[in-house]
């Protein structure tokens, strides 16, 4: 197993990683590359759009809307569901799995982060991290503004609320709001 190898399994397994490491950092590079070139596009080439986006993701459904501009650190750890809408200025921080179900809607300015900083900054200055997987089930909706943090699952048929921060898991069929995001209603 080569050094990145090693480093990259640190990383999807949730131990402690040096964030700087070369291979890390020419991963991101390539990722921003071919980021660069989808956010690039003119908004009527979505056969295009939609070819780098199956390069990058590790996986997605065959009937997707991801509109302009839209972010992520690795891509490879995206895994899209069927039908899914990611709206504008989406960030994806996928150091670990990110998972979207089928029916997923994300409204504009969605961030789903899965990196994680320690509390004490010795460690943290020196680019110390690890990470958390999140998985959203099928049916949600994700209002504008939402946050999602790492290691976070939201079951089936959820709304979020525009603005919510999302920082626990999530039980299927309500309607979450707020910074922390609460249940608020049920959903039958």
């Amino acid at each position: 197993m080569t050094e990145f190898e090693e480093i990259w399994q640190k990383m999807m397994s949730g131990e402690e990683y040096d964030a700087t490491h070369s291979g890390l950092r020419e991963k991101l590079q390539q990722t921003r590359m071919t980021i660069w070139r989808f956010n690039s596009l003119r908004p009527d080439q979505t056969v295009e759009m939609n070819e780098v986006l199956k390069s990058l993701f590790g996986s997605i459904g065959e009937r997707f809307i991801i509109n302009q501009p839209f972010k992520c650190d690795y891509g490879c750890n995206i895994f899209l569901g069927e039908d899914c809408f990611i709206n504008f200025n989406c960030t994806i921080l996928d150091e670990a799995k990110v998972t979207i179900g089928d029916n997923a809607f994300l409204g504009p300015n969605v961030s789903i982060y899965t990196a994680c900083h320690p509390l004490e900054s010795e460690k943290r200055n020196q680019f110390i991290e690890w990470a958390e997987p999140v998985t959203i089930g099928n049916n949600v909706w994700i209002g504008g503004n939402v946050t999602i943090l790492p290691g976070v699952t939201i079951d089936d048929n959820v709304v979020v609320g525009a603005g919510s921060v999302v920082t626990k898991n999530i039980p299927s069929n309500v309607v979450v709001a707020g910074n922390p995001a609460k249940i608020i209603k049920e959903i039958n």
